[in-house]
């Protein structure tokens, strides 16, 4: 099987290097940087660059670029995607990039589907990128309405082989939804905790909590701000909600209401539990 894969940067290099790590496939990969398709090649995550002449040649094309640009590139080559192979998207958000590119893909003869690797670091830029990112991590696919069993069985198989531990299916609307709330929100609290005149001060002061609490705070505020945007609803709904549950919190200590502020703290105990079990 022949991969595309357009962009090297932590996602798609990693996606690279975890096909070559799991399988025998060949791996064409695209990044305007060239220091990033030279050392792509040196470690042998892609077998060659991904070229107008050989994007026909691909089984499966993924798109690891930010959403504008990954829509932008799809659109630039549809026709060009071999008759009957994948294109699936890696972006952050789904509303986003399916609404444009379903219509788009309606009756071409390559097949697309959103898709979201959840998996990541704080850092970005193929020099992270790692051949285990993706264990024990899920592919989340998005296939448009109507896309034929066999398909979704196939991207499915394609995507367990290359070392995903799971594959989940949902719909645009879905994804987004949730990912304001296990992603995008994470990430607004460490950007504004962090923000505290005592941060500079923390050393000898600080454990698992605050490292925890800030790692995310370390992000890309270019490609960020662009996904906070394209789900900018979901994201405001969710930041809204937290502010009225932290506003619960500030007039129990203002209150001094003991009784009120042991209750917030077992509720949240509680679900936390839960969740874990």
């Amino acid at each position: 099987m022949i991969f595309g894969i357009v962009g090297l940067g932590l996602i798609g290099g990693s996606l690279a290097r975890s096909i070559k790590f799991h399988s025998d496939h060949t791996v064409y990969g695209a990044d305007v940087n060239e220091t990033a398709l030279l050392q792509a090649r040196m470690v042998n995550a892609i077998d060659g660059e991904l070229t107008e002449e050989n994007i026909g040649d691909c089984d499966v094309t993924l798109i690891a670029l930010y959403p504008q640009a990954s829509v932008d590139w799809a659109l630039a080559h549809i026709d060009q995607c071999k008759p009957g192979s994948l294109v699936i998207d890696c972006c952050g958000v789904k509303r986003f990039v399916c609404d444009r590119l379903y219509p788009a893909f309606e009756g071409k003869s390559a097949v697309f589907m959103g898709g979201h690797p959840m998996a990541g670091r704080e850092r970005s830029g193929f020099s992270f990128a790692q051949d285990d990112l993706f264990e024990n991590a899920s592919m989340i696919l998005a296939p448009a309405p109507g896309t034929d069993i066999e398909t979704i069985r196939r991207a499915k198989e394609i995507f367990l082989s290359i070392g995903f531990g799971r594959v989940r299916f949902t719909t645009p609307q879905e994804h987004d939804e949730m990912i304001a709330f296990t992603s995008q929100l994470a990430h607004v609290v460490s950007s504004a905790y962090v923000k505290t005149p005592l941060a500079p001060k923390h050393k000898g002061f600080s454990a698992g909590s605050f490292r925890d609490m800030t790692r995310v705070a370390r992000l890309n505020e270019t490609m960020w701000t662009e996904l906070f945007l394209e789900n900018d609803d979901l994201l405001l709904n969710e930041t809204q909600q937290l502010i009225d549950r932290l506003i619960e919190y500030r007039d129990a200590l203002r209150d001094r209401n003991e009784d009120r502020l042991r209750q917030l703290l077992k509720e949240g105990r509680e679900i936390k539990e839960a969740l874990d079990d």
